[in-house]
């Protein structure tokens, strides 16, 4: 994996461990020769791993829409800086760009971008490793109602595996490194 899209918060979150952990997978990302791809951003938690990276001296792209954001301040200290015309070229160009992704706290678009890429991998699109990144329990809400899904009968039990989950930025990044694809089940049950 040469290069992973981070998804993740525009803002940094009430709690001071979001920050401290986007930067320990900025470090990560680093020791490991990965690039970091993200939308751009100079603030919240993606303006945090995108700066730690560049700190260490890694490499970072950034993906923005022109004009879109008033208050998404675009990072200037970029190794490259995309513009797009809009939110589906931004994403497109990201997951063209990238090998894997990981998904950091966030809000709605960040969960939009972290589903989005699992319905991909889900339907076949593509076979990237996908991380979630459960700093201080905040994905655990999400995984269960994951896990509810499937005792629903909406997602197969096999589909579970399109991601990895994890607290530790180096356990995650190492589990992503080591992502097999899953055979999954077929997605739609037979019609009766």
């Amino acid at each position: 994996m040469r290069k992973i899209c981070v998804f993740a918060g525009s803002n940094l979150g009430s709690n001071s461990q979001f920050k401290i952990s986007a930067r320990k997978l900025g470090e990560v990302l680093v020791d490991k020769g990965i690039e970091l791809v993200y939308g751009g951003s100079n603030t919240g938690l993606m303006g945090e791993v995108a700066n730690r990276v560049l700190e260490l001296g890694g490499t970072v792209t950034g993906v923005m829409p022109k004009g879109l954001f008033r208050g998404e301040v675009v990072h200037r200290g970029l190794t490259t800086l995309i513009e797009v015309e809009d939110m589906h070229q931004r994403k497109a160009k990201m997951s063209e760009l990238a090998d894997g992704y990981i998904a950091l706290p966030g809000g709605f678009g960040t969960l939009e971008e972290l589903f989005e890429v699992i319905c991909w991998a889900q339907i076949g699109i593509h076979q990237k490793p996908i991380g979630i990144f459960n700093i201080d329990q905040f994905y655990s809400p999400l995984l269960h109602t994951i896990t509810h899904m499937i005792e629903a009968g909406f997602v197969k039990a096999s589909h579970q595996n399109l991601f990895v989950a994890g607290s530790d930025a180096v356990e995650l990044v190492e589990g992503m490194l080591n992502y097999q694809s899953p055979i999954l089940e077929n997605k739609w049950d037979k019609v009766k």
